[in-house]
């Protein structure tokens, strides 16, 4: 095993390695993996061992992340890794985060590799996604940086389950961010994901109150398990009173996968129903996803009211913005990203293949 050199880690006095990136802090001795997989003791230090290695890459809609205010209708060039440091019994990406198989990651690349694939897609921006980018950090910050230099942004989608040290640094080279808030009780958490909520709050105050990065947040609904009337009410109060009511926040439906195939899928009128709760409570721009509601999918200017950005799916129809973002009907600017026009790149997802000397795609039927 040969692997990245790191820095979050210390020694301990028993001779383990103990990791810092996020609050599992896993505690290794020679030869073992953090609960991630992909952090691993080598000599006595902490080395990623993905570094370079991808499971993976595909063009997107930059909404799909989802991201509804940041450079809207732009594709996204997409990628993940192997492992995570969650262990969500309803992951939707299991086959990528739970791997534990190096087969997974077919694809390697170097950072300038993929800031110049991204270039040449004609990407405005590389997210970190498929698995959690907090546990190959230092892969992401090196392509973030590549790219930073050809003009493109750098998005992690992410749980937010990280110390706050790796975070300042991670945050300091992200542009914009989706946060997986996957519930508001500690025993959800605790029980179905083996976390704990508070080191989620911690990572949205921060990002909010400390940093220029634009973020979203996402809450899957799950039948029974964190969809009550009363969680939502609660999740959206703190929400709007401690981020602020310009934060977008997503609701998604949940289907049976992993280790929940007890559960029924989410029905759309639950995340009609959430989204109502939130606006309700103060938060401006709420949004459905996962399920055809071109409404519960669209933006209205917080100033007027008005459409201003019509969502059916992935696909833009009206735009009633100008190119620094403001409404056309009244002209308050709409919080997040904006550069000119919408770009239109639709609901194409188109997979590629990275080579050593080359780019390959090929679309995916």
């Amino acid at each position: 095993m040969s692997g990245a050199a790191t820095k979050y880690w210390h020694r301990l006095d028993d001779g383990r390695v103990q990791c810092d990136v996020c609050p599992r802090a896993c505690k290794l001795r020679e030869g073992q993996r953090g609960m991630c997989f992909v952090r691993a003791r080598e000599g006595d230090a902490i080395v990623l061992t993905t570094y370079g290695r991808s499971s993976g890459f595909c063009v997107d809609p930059i909404e799909k992340k989802p991201l509804n205010h940041f450079l809207p209708g732009t594709s996204v060039l997409s990628f993940g890794t192997a492992g995570c440091n969650l262990a969500c019994r309803f992951c939707q990406n299991w086959d990528i985060s739970k791997s534990r198989e190096f087969d997974t990651l077919a694809d390697a690349a170097t950072p300038e590799t993929i800031a110049r694939a991204a270039e040449r897609l004609g990407c405005a921006s590389v997210a970190f996604t498929y698995n959690d980018p907090v546990i190959f950090m230092e892969y992401a910050i090196d392509i973030a940086d590549a790219c930073r230099a050809r003009g493109i942004k750098a998005v992690a989608v992410t749980a937010g389950y990280m110390c706050a040290a790796p975070r300042a640094e991670f945050y300091a080279h992200m542009d914009a961010a989706n946060v997986d808030l996957k519930g508001f009780t500690e025993q959800f958490y605790a029980q179905t994901c083996s976390g704990h909520l508070q080191a989620v709050l911690d990572t949205l105050v921060y990002l909010r109150h400390e940093t220029q990065v634009w973020f979203e947040i996402t809450n899957l609904l799950i039948p029974g398990l964190n969809d009550s009337d009363e969680e939502l009410d609660r999740m959206t109060r703190w929400v709007a009173a401690e981020l602020g009511p310009d934060v977008p926040l997503h609701f998604t439906a949940f289907h049976p996968d992993y280790k929940m195939l007890d559960r029924p899928p989410t029905p759309p009128q639950t995340l009609k129903r959430a989204r109502a709760i939130a606006l309700r409570n103060g938060v401006q721009f709420a949004y459905t996803g996962n399920v055809h509601d071109p409404v519960g999918g669209s933006t209205h200017c917080a100033g007027c009211g008005v459409l201003v950005i019509e969502r059916e799916w992935y696909e833009l129809h009206a735009y009633g913005l100008n190119e620094e973002g403001r409404c056309e009907a009244c002209g308050a600017r709409l919080p997040g990203v904006f550069a000119g026009p919408p770009g239109r790149w639709g609901r194409r997802r188109l997979p590629v293949r990275l080579l050593p000397t080359a780019t390959a795609a090929r679309s995916r039927r």
